[in-house]
């Protein structure tokens, strides 16, 4: 059976195109009795708005543009959550794409959705600056980073003090005793792996080490591959590791498990972002907690603000503050009362 066209309920109900159109989009101008006749019409065709249709006229559509350097991490999937739940309580959608943290598939997406006329964009930005998206905003499509660079001053922005993490964690781990320390972290063109090391370095006191293990991605198997080139090192051997995201300190966990070494005795772990697995791991995981659905929650506000006020907007940049939580893999009291060496 064809579907049914906006003309197809205007003859049902015997009224216009313009009204029907006027019952789905602005009913507080059609009288009650004919706002009844149409739906009865709607219903009854089974009729279906053609959104897309819709936005080509009007300039742009209720959905806002989402693209994320990572799908498959869990914080990024906490941050699409946030920003659908905001989107949803105001009847619209989130379009969400991966860039992988490639510039090119990157524009490639931002150039869709600006076909797509979608509201506008909250970008988690790929290595540097990339020059389409103020081509974009300047083409009137707003953008919000998300999870971006301190002192952005261009746009607006939401993230977390990530050097502040970095601090937090190195503070912990030598108020436990350790000396040694390893941070193990993806490439450092990821501002996330940049902000979270410079913390960690600017942290350490007189006496302590940190080394630096770069690994090829952010991933669980990268933390396997990392634990598995630490603990066959000739040198002395780190008492403790701060993972960059809590994937490879998963990845850690499980090697050295593999090999049967104890958490936090043999090596303790701290990860970052306190993704939901980070708790119900076999250790449970001493990671930074950032607030990641509010970050989703707040990018589609600042992106409504800019919609709404036009050119007389202000942008404004959010930044929130971590939370470093303690469990078992990093705990001395965990360690029966040893200390590392």
């Amino acid at each position: 059976m064809a579907r049914a066209r906006i003309k197809d309920v205007a003859r049902l109900a015997g009224v216009s195109v313009g009204t029907v159109s006027n019952v789905l989009n602005r009913p507080d101008l059609v009288a009650s009795p004919t706002q009844e006749r149409v739906l009865a019409a709607v219903r009854e065709l089974e009729f279906v708005r053609n959104a897309s249709a819709r936005s080509l006229r009007v300039g742009a559509n209720r959905a806002i543009g989402l693209v994320v350097l990572d799908v498959g991490n869990p914080f990024f999937t906490d941050v699409a959550r946030g920003a659908q739940e905001a989107a949803d309580a105001l009847g619209m959608m989130v379009m969400l794409c991966s860039s992988e943290n490639e510039v090119a598939r990157q524009q490639r997406h931002l150039e869709m959705f600006e076909q797509q006329r979608v509201l506008g964009v909250l970008l988690t930005p790929a290595g540097t600056r990339d020059p389409h998206v103020d081509e974009m905003v300047k083409r009137g499509t707003p953008v919000v980073l998300l999870d971006a660079a301190r002192g952005v001053r261009k746009r607006c922005s939401v993230t977390v003090d990530d050097v502040m993490g970095g601090r937090l964690v190195v503070e912990h781990l030598v108020a436990q005793g350790h000396q040694r320390i390893t941070f193990v972290g993806g490439e450092p063109s990821v501002r996330q792996v940049r902000d979270r090391l410079r913390g960690a370095q600017g942290a350490l006191p007189g006496g302590a080490h940190l080394a630096v293990h770069p690994t090829a991605d952010l991933t669980v198997a990268a933390g396997r591959e990392a634990a598995k080139a630490i603990l066959a090192s000739s040198d002395r051997r780190p008492t403790a590791a701060f993972c960059a995201n809590d994937l490879l300190a998963l990845g850690m966990l499980q090697e050295l498990t593999r090999q049967r070494l104890d958490v936090p005795s043999d090596l303790a772990l701290v990860g970052y972002d306190d993704i939901e697995f980070a708790s119900a791991a076999a250790v449970p995981l001493s990671s930074v907690r950032q607030p990641r659905q509010e970050l989703g929650r707040v990018a589609v506000e600042l992106l409504l603000e800019e919609v709404d006020e036009g050119a007389a907007h202000r942008h404004r940049q959010v930044m929130f503050t971590p939370e470093l939580v303690v469990r078992d893999s990093s705990r001395v009291d965990v360690m029966a009362g040893r200390r590392p060496a």
